[in-house]
């Protein structure tokens, strides 16, 4: 299924090189919790500033917020908006790209319930973690 890298040129210039396995490219780009957690935030909840990604994310620190959102910017899956205020206003929204996650997120979260309420329970003990993606089902039209 996974064969290594694959280069990649263009015009004569090396592109980026990407794993030849389409489930490493994936992962390359949702390479962390925040990442995901962060385009769920923007996807059912709209357009972020920082400071609401921030109160929205417990546990994460202002600088892996930043390098996050700086990561999914070059990845083309957020647009970052800076407008000409004073104070300055800087906005996060999905590009049509980090839009197409939406189906894998969803699954995702059927998936995280589903082992929660199925399998969860017949496992040793341990801490339960919450999640605030799609409180109150926002993800469903």
């Amino acid at each position: 299924m996974c064969l290594g890298n694959q280069k990649e040129t263009v015009g004569g210039h090396m592109k980026k090189e990407l794993p030849s396995c389409t489930v490493q490219i994936t992962l390359s780009l949702l390479d962390n919790k925040w990442k995901m957690l962060i385009i769920g935030e923007i996807m059912f909840e709209g357009t972020q500033r920082f400071n609401q990604l921030r109160k929205a994310l417990p546990g994460i620190s202002q600088k892996v917020l930043t390098q996050n959102l700086r990561t999914l910017e070059t990845s083309g899956l957020i647009y970052r908006e800076v407008f000409a205020e004073v104070p300055p206003r800087v906005e996060y929204s999905l590009t049509e790209l980090g839009s197409s996650l939406k189906p894998i997120i969803d699954a995702m979260m059927k998936w995280g319930e589903n082992y929660r309420d199925n399998w969860f329970e017949t496992l040793p003990e341990r801490t339960k973690n919450t999640c605030n993606i799609g409180v109150n089902n926002r993800h469903e039209a």
